[in-house]
């Protein structure tokens, strides 16, 4: 087992406590009033919230390794209860509020929570009689109410009788982290204070002008997940740092001029949408407006080709300036004026628009994780980048590439992750723990890279089938594919969406069942006739959506369809000799009515 010379704070207590002394004053987070305004709360405020919450814990039992949940979306109460729950010793469990009511009820059973925190009536209301079927489950509070069972009144009786924090060992368990499997339940990812406190410590050594600016962020990743717990929370408040919070995912674009943001962490999706709103608008204008843009944004991509060899051109330089003065500062004022980068993770950044960001004066720095490796490994920073990579292995981190368990010749393979951020292991899954954890300590990620010979790592695809959608969330094609062929219209089926906004399902009919629709209907039965249909595309897309509808998030189920007129087979080469599908050639043969999918 590898052994690693820790940074301190170690631990996530000592961490907040070091901030609070140190930054009491400042603002920490904003949340918009009714009124659309955002309103600062302070350090010390938070403090003093942590302080009555942990010791209201502390009355109702709530000790070493004891389990407290929390169903909410980002607030501060989301970040009251985690530190409170640490200065106890205990374990905290985060959910996100727009999730399956079963899913809730699985984490809260298999994690042992004691205590449960809803962020509204409406949440209680579903969850209420969850203490009959887990015994473990002896209280539950609401964030938004002022009744004996809310989060206030807690506070409240907290407040009477002070307890001081407990320090956790560096190697305690601090989170459980439930990730969705392919199948099955999800699994609770057990990760220690070290994951945490050790990824942010390495994460702020790459942004060294992060300490000499004052930073802002608007805080967009859910803190449900790591990303937005490491790279945004632990490590803002590290800074004494401020953030404020998103109204909703709708709201971004206007809180971003209100927040007035130095440094932002988002997901790619978050800076597609920017790009698309950006040419939108450009090609709405169209004229002299235009004109600038597109020669000021062909002017900054020559400039930094010709940087990249060393070279420098006056001309180009001097259209670079023009450009800036009337197009791009203009752009950067919309984002709030101040965004000196960003940092992008949990899908892969179109290098186009990571490039474009780059050239108008915005970096966007990718980098790369796991929620089993809390979750940062690699990282491209202000003072080393390649774009187009995810960067290199963080500070403590080492990453190894096994290419055993890819084909022959291949110079890529299975990117293993060692360091004080890979977690303990699965929450009672010792089977699963053992299969995705090395002998010495590695975690296997079944994602597929190679590292160029600066130590870059570049991801080249998954060992497994999953992938992740634009907006960092997994997808698990073939359960999906499962569940649709059991739809009577569809014999086949494959789905795709890989870095994109929304998945895509190519789907083989059962010709006998299509024919007999058609004949009861009265449309053509020639099958290149019917599949292209429009009435026919969307009957099978409705089929298929109510087929998929409870049993998947709603960002798994496709958006789009192509029906074929011919089956998956051996014949046209897309099945292999054990009938199993090949992905990369039935995506090549249709990738241009894909590719209009996405238009």
């Amino acid at each position: 087992m590898h052994k690693f010379t820790l940074e301190k704070p170690d631990n996530l207590v000592d961490w907040w406590a070091e901030s609070v002394a140190k930054f009491a004053d400042r603002k920490l987070f904003g949340v918009k009033n009714k009124n659309g305004v955002y309103e600062w709360i302070t350090y010390k405020e938070i403090g003093n919230r942590i302080d009555h919450m942990r010791a209201g814990l502390t009355q109702l039992g709530i000790g070493k390794e004891d389990v407290v949940g929390i169903i909410a979306n980002n607030r501060p109460e989301w970040a009251v209860v985690a530190f409170a729950t640490w200065g106890c010793l205990g374990r905290y469990v985060p959910m996100y509020e727009a999730e399956l009511v079963q899913v809730w009820k699985y984490i809260i059973a298999d994690s042992g929570v004691k205590v449960l925190f809803v962020s509204k009536p409406e949440i209680y209301e579903k969850v209420k009689d969850f203490p009959k079927e887990i015994p473990t489950l002896k209280h539950i509070f609401i964030i938004d109410s002022d009744g004996e069972n809310s989060m206030a009144a807690l506070e409240n009786k907290g407040a009477k009788k002070p307890v001081p924090p407990k320090s956790p060992k560096a190697e305690d368990v601090a989170e459980l982290i439930y990730t969705s499997g392919t199948t099955g339940n999800p699994k609770g990812v057990l990760l220690m204070h070290m994951n945490y406190t050790s990824n942010s410590h390495a994460g702020l050594k790459l942004y060294p002008e992060l300490y000499e600016n004052e930073v802002v962020t608007l805080t967009i990743l859910p803190w449900a997940h790591t990303f937005g717990q490491s790279a945004e929370l632990f490590a803002i408040i590290r800074l004494g740092g401020t953030m404020g919070l998103i109204e909703s995912t709708k709201t971004i674009i206007n809180d971003i001029v209100q927040v007035r943001p130095t440094f932002i962490v988002a997901v790619p999706t978050v800076f597609n949408r920017i790009y698309d709103g950006l040419w939108n608008k450009m090609n709405k204008e169209g004229g002299l407006a235009k004109a600038l843009f597109v020669m000021g944004v062909e002017a900054a991509k020559k400039k930094r080709e010709l940087a990249e060899k060393g070279q420098s051109d006056f001309l180009t330089n001097l259209k670079v300036k023009l450009a800036d003065k009337i197009v791009f500062s203009k752009i950067k004022e919309r984002m709030g004026g101040r965004l000196i980068g960003a940092m992008t993770g949990s899908a892969a950044m179109n290098v186009e628009i990571s490039k474009f960001f780059f050239d108008i004066g915005i970096p966007i720095y990718d980098c790369y994780g796991l929620t089993e490796t809390s979750p940062g490994a690699t990282m491209n920073g202000s003072q080393a980048y390649r774009i187009g990579s995810v960067g290199k292995a963080i500070d403590k981190v080492k990453i190894v590439i096994d290419s055993s368990v890819v084909e022959d010749g291949a110079t890529d393979g299975e990117i293993i992750i060692y360091g004080p951020n890979v977690m303990k292991g699965y929450h009672n899954r010792p089977e699963d723990t053992k299969a995705a954890l090395t002998p010495d300590g590695g975690f296997r990620t079944g994602d597929r890279g190679r590292l160029d010979k600066d130590g870059y790592l570049f991801i080249t695809g998954r060992i497994k089938e999953q992938y992740k959608l634009e907006n960092g969330k997994f997808c698990f094609p073939v359960s999906l594919e499962e569940n649709i062929c059991l739809c009577s219209f569809v014999q086949q089926a494959l789905i795709y969406g890989m870095n994109r906004p929304y998945n895509i399902c190519i789907a083989v009919p059962d010709f006998d069942v299509l024919l007999h629709y058609a004949k009861e209907k009265g449309l053509p039965t020639d099958i290149k006739t019917l599949v292209a249909r429009q009435d026919i595309i969307d009957m099978v897309g409705e089929t298929v959506t109510n087929q998929l509808k409870g049993k998947f998030g709603g960002y798994e189920i496709p958006k789009k369809f192509l029906i074929l007129s011919e089956p998956f087979s051996l014949d046209n080469g897309m099945l292999t000799q054990t009938m199993k599908l090949k992905r990369k050639v039935v995506l090549e043969k249709f990738k241009d009515q894909i590719e209009a999918f996405y238009q």
